[in-house]
């Protein structure tokens, strides 16, 4: 089965940057959509970036502008550029992918994005502290 570890969090001030990479192994096939969440004490996770298998992406609000979100299938890798980073990005970033195939052959009706609630697959997370 695929398993995603993240990497890249840390310790930074505001204003500067950080590059999020989550590598999986054991890849079988494209994902259908795949992406960055996070999540802070006290709240859920909420959705960062998302990138579907065509290479759409898509931004929560709260990071447009700022973060970019890329994958190198080579590598299996992907990868959430951070810049311009506030003391509010401090969370515990997870990285998580949709696996499953759609059900119907050339046809698939989901919708990859920030607030989709399919990902069957995810990472133990990476902790990005940003002081002011």
């Amino acid at each position: 089965q695929v398993q995603l570890v993240e990497s890249g969090g840390g310790s930074v001030q505001s204003g500067e940057s950080l590059r999020l990479s989550c590598e999986a192994s054991s890849v079988t096939h494209s994902a259908f959509c795949i992406g960055w969440f996070r999540q802070t004490p006290g709240k859920e996770r909420e959705g960062v970036a998302t990138v579907d298998s065509g290479g759409s992406t898509t931004y929560a609000d709260a990071v447009k502008g700022r973060f970019t979100i890329s994958r190198d299938n080579a590598k299996n890798t992907l990868y959430l550029q951070m810049n311009s980073l506030k003391p509010e990005d401090t969370a515990m970033y997870y990285c998580a992918a949709d696996f499953t195939p759609s059900l119907i052959p050339h046809e698939d009706l989901r919708e990859c994005g920030p607030y989709y609630n399919g990902m069957d697959t995810w990472g133990k997370g990476t902790l990005v502290t940003i002081s002011s």
